[in-house]
């Protein structure tokens, strides 16, 4: 049996890593950056999250949720203190794809309405509904087509505005990310947030931040939506929660109602997933890595800003767009190839820096020498 071919592979088998450093079958050494589409949030193989996972694991990895799993009560806990949702809940699930699905269920549910808005550009998942409110119509089987999904330009006001005017009583849910990533690092405005507060309040909607890649501390917010200064109904979250091992979650306003069988999961909110996840929080707060992700972020974008030939410079913190011409299309490739860095992309030619919370002004410089010498190349 063959795998089945969908995914363009690099030609490289990465075998050792360390913090922001991973190295091949060969030996060479590589800075990454991108970390896996925004998943290693505290580094590679970070000693305390090691030895959490081991000592979890000798213990007991998997039962599922018929049964207490106090773990799962202690990152609930940590979750709420280091985001500052205290009185919100969590509920437990293993990727970013199934928390947008969750979230977009229990809105649903909370207010038995099915007309979502969603944004251009945008990329909540590849399941079912989540991959109904993706603006990618290449990767939406005809399965998943629905016309409960409405997609409005992003940032545009008037637009939105004008759809919950027409139809407002009709609306269950708007879902949007903080920064689109896939969609090349776009943020959403303040006011726009601050908007949708306004009309999902007025109306009963659910405001959904889907925080799966922008959220977890990365853009020195804990979730990047907290920039507006507004709360949201449902946060979904994954990637970096875990730095590596598969979880998801939600974290849920105080005035949606749990009740047996609303939600579920087999595999979601097991003792190996709360033990690397309750590990990655341990390390964001003892670490101050919200603190450094601003600050290398901020530092990462003034630099970036003085480069000429740099087109546009977006994101906050380390969720970082480098909008480069058409001409230099190659230089994400020859980062790769040529010095030996890992970064992200979004078409047509941006490049996306979405290292580790912890990296180093040091290491952020390392990055600014090598592009600016495929530049000048």
């Amino acid at each position: 049996m063959n795998l089945f071919n969908v995914y363009p592979i690099n030609p490289i088998n990465i075998v050792k890593a360390s913090g922001s450093t991973v190295w091949d079958a060969e030996g060479n050494e590589y800075l990454d950056l991108y970390g896996g589409h925004a998943v290693i949030s505290i580094g590679h193989t970070h000693p305390y999250y090691v030895e959490s996972l081991t000592n979890q694991l000798s213990k007991i990895g998997f039962y599922s949720n018929s049964v207490e799993i106090p773990i799962q009560q202690r990152l609930a806990e940590q979750l709420g203190e280091v985001s500052g949702k205290e009185d919100y809940t969590l509920f437990l699930c293993n990727s970013g794809a199934e928390a947008n699905e969750n979230a977009l269920k229990l809105a649903s549910f909370h207010n038995g309405r099915k007309k979502i808005i969603a944004f251009s550009k945008s990329f909540h998942g590849r399941t079912s509904l989540a991959v109904a409110v993706t603006d990618n119509p290449n990767i939406v089987a005809a399965v998943n087509q629905t016309d409960n999904v409405v997609f409005l330009p992003f940032n545009d006001e008037e637009a939105l505005s004008n759809v919950f005017a027409d139809c407002g009583e009709e609306i269950c849910a708007v879902i949007i990310e903080g920064i689109q990533g896939v969609g090349g690092i776009r943020e959403a405005s303040i006011p726009f947030l601050k908007l949708i507060r306004s009309l999902c309040d007025q109306y009963g909607s659910v405001f959904i931040a889907d925080s799966v890649q922008c959220g977890y501390g990365r853009t020195g917010d804990f979730y990047s939506h907290d920039y507006a200064g507004i709360y949201a109904d449902i946060y979904s979250m994954a990637k970096g929660m875990g730095n590596g091992f598969p979880i998801g979650g939600i974290a849920i306003a105080p005035k949606f109602k749990a009740s047996f069988g609303l939600l579920g999961t087999t595999f979601g909110g097991n003792h190996l997933a709360c033990a690397a996840a309750l590990a990655v929080l341990e390390i964001i707060k003892q670490d101050n890595l919200l603190q450094n992700a601003a600050q290398v972020g901020s530092y990462l974008i003034g630099e970036l800003e003085k480069f000429d030939k740099v087109m546009d410079v977006r994101g906050r913190g380390l969720m970082i767009g480098i909008d480069l011409p058409e001409e230099l299309s190659t230089v994400k490739k020859d980062l790769l190839l040529k010095n030996r860095i890992f970064t992200g992309e979004a078409k047509p030619n941006v490049i996306r820096i979405l290292p580790a919370l912890n990296i180093t002004k040091e290491i952020a410089d390392r990055f600014l020498t090598a592009l600016d010498e495929r530049l000048k190349a």
